[in-house]
């Protein structure tokens, strides 16, 4: 991770936007977009960017509908950046396609810990050969290329989706606690609502993966404790 790495900060306060640049251009390409029409604009003209880091609360477009048509063609970790901190309000960023989280007024250390995190999950398996491959009916899951296919359609999943199914797979015939999950994922300790944060995003895997998502057949839950594949 160098100049080579292009994060996009989407937040309508030019104040924010001016700290983040001074927070990361020191170890990152930075882009800014001051609302979410331009940020999605940017995204489709700019594939190759590794993260952005998205605010909720924007006039016109805010962060959940940008979310939303930025995952209609990319799968980079998005960060939502508010002020907001209800756990309804992180449900419908999760829920929206977004990777994980962060509270205003937030710290250096914090912001940072968080864009590494994300950063390393998003491009640790590039330049990667395939390895080995996972099938369940339909679904196939190769963990070297990172690919997910269902009936040999590819199936486009978030970077926090796709690590939930990677630890489930790796883990494959046993329980994976939800604990373990989260802090595998999301590479933080497991704290009191963090096992709402998985629950949504494992509901949002199984939209995309299983048949009838209300009777999944690929990830069990192992009720009180957790997920499994077998």
């Amino acid at each position: 991770m160098s100049e080579e790495t292009r994060i996009l900060i989407v937040d309508d306060d030019p104040d924010i936007r001016n700290i983040l640049n001074l927070l990361l251009r020191r170890e990152y390409d930075t882009a800014e977009a001051a609302n979410g029409r331009d940020a999605v604009a940017y995204m489709q003209s700019h594939r190759e960017t590794d993260l952005i880091i998205l605010d909720v609360m924007m006039p016109g477009m805010d962060g959940i509908e940008t979310c939303e048509k930025i995952r209609e063609f990319s799968n980079a970790p998005i960060l939502f950046l508010t002020a907001k901190s209800a756990e309804r309000d992180r449900l419908a960023a999760y829920q929206s396609g977004g990777d994980d989280f962060l509270s205003k007024p937030f710290s250096q250390p914090e912001l940072l810990a968080k864009v590494k995190s994300l950063l390393r999950r998003y491009q640790e398996y590039r330049g990667k050969p395939a390895s080995s491959i996972w099938t369940c009916g339909n679904l196939e899951v190769d963990l070297g290329t990172r690919m997910v296919r269902n009936a040999g359609e590819n199936v486009p999943l978030t970077d926090t989706e796709y690590s939930i199914l990677e630890c489930l797979v790796k883990n494959r015939g046993r329980t994976v606690t939800t604990q373990e999950l989260y802090e595998t994922v999301w590479n933080e300790k497991f704290l009191p609502g963090s096992g709402n944060t998985i629950m949504v995003h494992v509901l949002n895997l199984r939209r995309k993966i299983e048949e009838v998502p209300s009777s999944p057949k690929v990830i069990r839950t192992v009720w009180g404790r957790g997920y499994q594949v077998d």
